[in-house]
C-alpha cells in the first residue's frame, strides 16, 4: 500500500465504456488504494463518476474532470483544474484510446483521422499542458498507454490503431529523452490480448463478427500462457511506472502479453 502516497494523478479515460473494468476505470481505482489523490478524466461524465463513487467509497480522493482529451481549450482547462484542485500534478496516465477495423484500402480518410486524434493527439495535447507544470515542480511521471499492435501484426487490419500505438511508443520517447534532465519520466505500457470493455466494443469483432465471446476464445489460443489478460494487469504495471520503484526507468515499453510477442504461433 502507499506506493503512490500524497501524489496527484490525472487518469484520462478514467471511466469504462461498458460494465465492468476498463484498464482506466482500474489504474484510476489502484492509484487512490495506493494513497494518491486522482483527477478522473472522461469524455462520459457519468462514467467517470462511477470510477469516482468506487474510490470516495473505499476512502479515497477523487475528483471528476468532464472533457474530451483531443481537444486542447479542455486539456488545458483539465491540467488547470488539477492544479487548482490539489496543488500539483505528479503523474499524468494516458489511456484514451480507440480502435476502427480497416487496412489502409477498406478504412476511410475520417476513421483514420478519428483515431490519430482520439490516440495520439490526446497525448501530445496532455504532454503538451502537463509538462509545465512538471518542470515547475521539478519533476513528475507520465505514463502512456500504447499496444503490441505498435509493434507486431496481430491478425487482423486495424491500420490506423496500429500506426497509432506505434507513434505513441515514440512520442514517448521523444519526451522521456528530452525532459529527462528535468527530472519527468515518461514510460508506456504495451498491452496485448486484454479482456475488457474497450475491447469487447471496438477490437472483437475483427476475429468474430457476430460472437464476441468466439472472439475472446480465438484470442486466448493465440497467447501462450492461453488467456487474455485483464484490466488489472494494465493498472499494476502502470502503478509501477508511476511509482517511485521506477524511479530509474524512463523511455521504457513494459510490454503486458503473456508472451505474445515472443511466441512463434503468428495470428
Amino acid at each position: 500500500m502507499d506506493r503512490l502516497k500524497d501524489k496527484v494523478t490525472i487518469v484520462t479515460g478514467a471511466g469504462s465504456i461498458g460494465p465492468g473494468w476498463g484498464n482506466g476505470k482500474a489504474t484510476a481505482v489502484l492509484f487512490a488504494r495506493e494513497g494518491a489523490r486522482v483527477l478522473a478524466v472522461d469524455i462520459n461524465a457519468a462514467a467517470a463518476r462511477e470510477t469516482e463513487q468506487i474510490i470516495s467509497g473505499e476512502g479515497g480522493a477523487c475528483v471528476v474532470f468532464d472533457g474530451d482529451v483531443s481537444n486542447a481549450a479542455q486539456v488545458e482547462a483539465m491540467v488547470a483544474a488539477c492544479v487548482e484542485t490539489y496543488g500539483r500534478v505528479d503523474v499524468l496516465h494516458n489511456n484514451v484510446g480507440i480502435a476502427e477495423l480497416g487496412g489502409p484500402v477498406e478504412a476511410t480518410e475520417e476513421s483514420w483521422d478519428r483515431v490519430m486524434n482520439v490516440n495520439v493527439k490526446s497525448i501530445f495535447l496532455t504532454c503538451k499542458y502537463v509538462l509545465p507544470q512538471m518542470i515547475s515542480q521539478g519533476r513528475g511521471a507520465i505514463v502512456n498507454i500504447a499496444s503490441i499492435a505498435g509493434i507486431r501484426w496481430l491478425g487482423v487490419p486495424y491500420v490506423s490503431y496500429s500506426a497509432s500505438k506505434a507513434a505513441i511508443i515514440q512520442l514517448t520517447q521523444s519526451v522521456a529523452v528530452e525532459y529527462a534532465s528535468q527530472n519527468i519520466r515518461c514510460n508506456c505500457v504495451l498491452p496485448g490480448f486484454m479482456d475488457t470493455p474497450m475491447v469487447r466494443h471496438f477490437v472483437a469483432k475483427g476475429y468474430s463478427e457476430t460472437d464476441v465471446d468466439e472472439a475472446a476464445t480465438i484470442r486466448a489460443r493465440l497467447v501462450p500462457m492461453g488467456k487474455q489478460g485483464d484490466a488489472w494487469d494494465v493498472a499494476y504495471a502502470a502503478l509501477f511506472l508511476a511509482s517511485d520503484e521506477a524511479k530509474y526507468v524512463t523511455g521504457t515499453q513494459l510490454v503486458v502479453d503473456g508472451g505474445l510477442t515472443c511466441s512463434t504461433v503468428s495470428p
